[in-house]
């Protein structure tokens, strides 16, 4: 979300001033009481302001891939629910013609649909960032499978879903997008609509994991 103010100079100097507000801004006091909280059983943190790109296009026209891969620095994933790693960001995948471009770090908003749009050209393709309408969610620690378990109807054993793979799920009624990035740790992409009700039911099934 921008937050802009405008100061009372002149109408032909006045300036705006712009400021990034984090999804999970109304809740934040309550990631900062979570953090003394059972450190190895469950941990949380937002990891905000990612290029999320939304990148649709056919697998099988070679400009549509060349083009993307010169940007992303890889080719869109074709097998199912697998990632494919580029220069700073990870290609998830969707759908047979659909892809979530994320960046590996914050950046400026809407820095690679920038760069993706007018790279495929006249190819039947399109780049829609949808970073402002999201963002990203780490969690760790120990009993982290057990957790999501409770709201998430996926086997998540890890000789099943593990690294190098993602999947469109739910978390009890918040949709999201799950990447699993290590042995009990999770990225998660969580819409902002959903981010305070995601904060709060994620913290409320943890609870019982501090005793």
């Amino acid at each position: 979300m921008l937050n802009e103010t405008m100061d009372t100079a002149p109408l032909a100097e006045r300036t705006v001033a712009v400021r990034l507000e984090s999804p999970f801004v109304s809740v934040a006091g309550l990631l900062k009481a979570q953090e003394g909280r059972a450190p190895k059983a469950f941990a949380m943190r937002e990891l905000p302001f990612r290029d999320l790109v939304n990148v649709r296009g056919d697998l099988s026209d070679p400009a549509f891939v060349d083009a993307f891969a010169q940007v992303v620095g890889c080719q869109p994933p074709a097998q199912p629910n697998t990632i494919a790693r580029g220069n700073g960001y990870d290609v998830l995948w969707l759908g047979p013609d659909e892809w979530l471009v994320r960046s590996n770090a914050a950046v400026q908003a809407g820095e690679l649909e920038a760069k993706l749009a007018p790279a495929f050209g006249e190819a039947y393709a399109a780049a829609v960032d949808v970073g402002s309408g999201y963002t990203l969610v780490e969690i760790d620690g120990a009993r982290t499978r057990e957790l999501l378990s409770r709201g998430c109807p996926l086997d998540l054993h890890p000789r099943l879903f593990k690294e190098g793979q993602c999947a469109q799920s739910v978390f009890f009624k918040a949709s999201i997008v799950l990447i699993p990035t290590g042995e009990d740790r999770f990225e998660i992409v969580v819409r902002r609509s959903f981010a305070d009700y995601f904060c709060r039911i994620m913290l409320d099934a943890a609870a019982s994991l501090a005793s």
